[in-house]
């Protein structure tokens, strides 16, 4: 299990944007950032993909891992959008180690319940806002189109989650849709998956809190 820990824990390669936005139609600028958005999650955000995981496996329905992704993206894009127009700066070396943090809470919760509580929803909506401050930091980065800037914000924004819809998908056609009802789903699948999920995401509080 090490060497795959260790394999995991490598950070995904940042995002390049060598485009020149300037001679790009609005067409052109929102499938660009409708592309960096979902490629923000698969195949670069591997983080906020174990949080996907994280939400799924303990209720591997659709329609209840939908209304918690909802919840987070309303979060997540109100803090992007926040930090996107100045109104707020969040550091990176406190956010990053929160991200890691929430990954973290949600795979212990997964092994200490067994089932998905109501409140969950808002604590899903609370880590929402930290993880949209951690995107916030990608497009600080690559910056968004003077002529265009609101549509581009939103098309991240819908990149991000089709992304995440994707994840969810994938769950639930690899595990979900014929593992959900067995009686050995939680010893079997919910309990290691998240066991490796929590391990991962201690291993990165740690170095993103001591090593960055």
């Amino acid at each position: 299990m090490m060497p795959l820990l260790v394999l995991l824990a490598v950070p995904a390669a940042a995002h390049v944007l060598n485009t020149d936005l300037s001679k790009l139609s609005r067409t052109e600028i929102f499938g660009t950032y409708l592309q960096l958005g979902f490629t923000h999650i698969i195949p670069l955000g591997f983080d906020h993909i174990l949080f996907i995981v994280s939400l799924y496996i303990l209720e591997p329905r659709l329609k209840p891992v939908l209304l918690q992704a909802t919840a987070f993206t309303v979060a997540h894009s109100i803090t992007l959008g926040l930090a996107m127009y100045g109104l707020i700066s969040p550091p990176s070396h406190i956010i990053e180690p929160i991200i890691a943090l929430s990954i973290l809470f949600v795979a212990i919760e997964n092994i200490i319940t067994d089932r998905l509580n109501p409140w969950r929803v808002a604590i899903v909506f609370g880590f929402g806002l930290v993880h949209g401050m951690g995107f916030a930091s990608v497009l600080t980065g690559l910056g968004l189109p003077a002529k265009d800037y609101v549509g581009s914000l939103i098309s991240f924004n819908v990149g991000v989650e089709l992304g995440q819809v994707s994840v969810i998908l994938l769950c639930w056609a690899l595990v979900g849709r014929w593992a959900a009802h067995k009686t050995w789903y939680k010893q079997r699948v919910v309990v290691p998956v998240s066991v490796l999920i929590g391990l991962v995401a201690a291993y990165w509080t740690v170095e993103r809190v001591f090593f960055t």
